[in-house]
């Protein structure tokens, strides 16, 4: 009786420990699919503030032209007071430091999300690791006096 009764209470260890582990992986993997959408959110806000910095850069470019093609044409023409271009140079001017802006936005978005790697997963996954490797499974891993 007492033999069965062990490999009764063996089996259920058994049983409980796999049913911790599939829950622990299933979480890990939640975990990772959690931070990897987070990193790709970020990267395509990035991708989009970038073209929107593009788009502005081009438009400034265009303004930027014209006004230096008014310019020329007011020099050689040697015209009286119409000063046409200044007005196309504030406009050009408005844009690059939006366009600036955005490209500036859109780095430091792009920056937060690359690599779309789930680090904390990864870390969680190398503690359960050294945990279940680990000689002495009951003592602690984190520092054991108080540091002041």
């Amino acid at each position: 009786m007492t033999d069965n009764q062990d490999t009764s209470e063996l089996g259920q260890a058994i049983q409980d420990v796999t049913d911790k582990a599939s829950l622990l992986i299933r979480e890990e993997i939640e975990l990772a699919k959690t931070e990897v959408i987070d990193k790709v959110t970020k990267l395509i806000k990035g991708a989009v503030v970038g073209i929107a910095a593009g788009i502005f850069a081009v438009f400034g470019l265009i303004y930027l032209l014209h006004a230096l093609s008014w310019l020329i044409w007011k020099v050689l023409a040697g015209g009286g007071n119409d000063n046409f271009w200044i007005g196309f140079i504030i406009v050009a001017g408005f844009l690059f430091l939006l366009g600036g802006l955005a490209g500036f936005l859109a780095a430091r978005l792009i920056k937060r999300g690359s690599p779309p790697v789930p680090k904390m997963a990864i870390e969680e996954a190398q503690l359960i690791k050294e945990t279940v490797t680990s000689q002495h499974p009951g003592t602690p891993q984190g520092p054991t006096e108080v540091t002041r």
